[in-house]
């Protein structure tokens, strides 16, 4: 799984501390959850419609993201 790295030498705002930080949470439920986008909402505790919205602002793509879990898991499709 992505984890966060927060490196303070090099100075981030607030904001793009958070983005990166939402999209390592987001990233990682879709991994655990296969690229099953209702369960990833559902262990992140949102609502399935905030997740696309939150993976569009974020440039995280739902076929993307099955392909590197499916990738992990030695499987393609």
């Amino acid at each position: 799984m992505e984890t966060l790295s927060l490196d303070f030498a090099k100075p981030q705002g607030l904001r793009s501390m958070v983005r990166d930080y939402e999209r390592t949470l987001i990233v990682n439920a879709l991994t655990s959850t296969g690229g099953h986008q209702r369960r990833a909402a559902a262990a992140l505790g949102i609502l399935p419609t905030t997740l696309v919205e939150k993976m569009k602002r974020l440039g995280i793509s739902g076929r993307r993201t099955r392909r590197v879990v499916d990738a992990r898991e030695g499987t393609s499709h």
